[in-house]
């Protein structure tokens, strides 16, 4: 299986990386300017997290936008990634009513795929100022946490993934099982 993991600029990205080198994954970095033609044989991307404030500085995403409306395969967005996916179908995004940095509990609503196997509630690490208010039409909420409403959601419709906090931080409890899932989608997505 082959996933490439799309960099927008985010603190964690190599850790992204990692933890598909860790699950056998066949994985790189590619910057966010990366045409689609370049990754259009790849079974499944990831969009990493960034510093840009997706509402304002759209254009430092690069082309995660051809990437969500080109791709057959599923693609996971985290973070940023999640903020920017949600714009670009329709949603909106804003500033965090209590912006989440470090350990906040989560809640899983709908345990859907990412979520199989896992708690219905455990820790995980934030890093964000903004937030997802609204998601696109056809997309669900799959996880919301005390001060943000939207920590994970999916799209009914399509194979794309999103969530708000990061899974492939060590503070994140089970966050490689969600990788792990998410990995599981692409292999039944395939078939």
């Amino acid at each position: 299986m082959r996933v490439y993991v799309v960099d927008n600029g985010g603190q964690w990205t190599h850790r992204e990386w990692r933890v598909l080198k860790y699950l056998k994954v066949e994985t790189k970095i590619v910057p966010n300017t990366t045409t689609f033609d370049q990754v259009r044989d790849v079974d499944a991307l990831v969009l990493s997290g960034g510093a840009p404030d997706v509402a304002s500085e759209s254009g430092r995403m690069g082309n995660n936008g051809e990437f969500l409306d080109k791709a057959d395969f599923p693609v996971l967005g985290i973070c940023a990634g999640m903020q920017f996916m949600a714009t670009h179908f329709g949603g909106t995004t804003g500033p965090a009513v209590r912006a989440e940095f470090g350990r906040t509990r989560l809640y899983v609503d709908e345990e859907d795929q990412l979520f199989q196997g896992v708690p219905r509630e455990f820790d995980v690490w934030e890093s964000h100022n903004d937030e997802v208010r609204t998601v696109p039409e056809g997309f669900q909420v799959l996880a919301h946490s005390d001060t943000c409403q939207v920590e994970a959601m999916r799209s009914l419709r399509r194979p794309l993934y999103a969530v708000q906090f990061h899974p492939e931080v060590e503070n994140t409890d089970f966050g490689t099982d969600i990788f792990r899932n998410f990995l599981r989608a692409v292999e039944e997505w395939h078939r």
